[in-house]
């Protein structure tokens, strides 16, 4: 069954695509069937440059396993990042 579940964040970064790097400034993430990915059912990422078209788009799939570690893994990289950085303004 399509869950047509989608959800959008504006956002500020760069990707990669295949004629060198672009800026992006909006995600997509989708939970619903794969393209490539032979699950079921997958999350699908895509950090795009909505003004440059289809073509300034950087796309992922993963399970949803997958995703929760990636979030961890984000938030944890965030949170060591601050920290370190905060114990270096803290000591300057």
């Amino acid at each position: 069954m399509c869950t047509m579940i989608v959800e959008q964040a504006d956002i500020s970064g760069s990707g990669k695509g295949p004629k060198g790097w672009f800026r992006v400034d909006r995600v997509n993430v989708m939970f619903d069937h794969p393209f490539n990915l032979p699950e079921d059912h997958a999350l699908s990422i895509d950090f795009v440059d909505a003004s440059a078209g289809p073509g300034a788009r950087v796309a992922v799939e993963l399970t949803a396993e997958s995703g929760r570690e990636l979030v961890k893994a984000l938030l944890a990289a965030i949170e060591r990042g601050e920290r370190e950085l905060g114990e270096v303004a803290a000591a300057s």
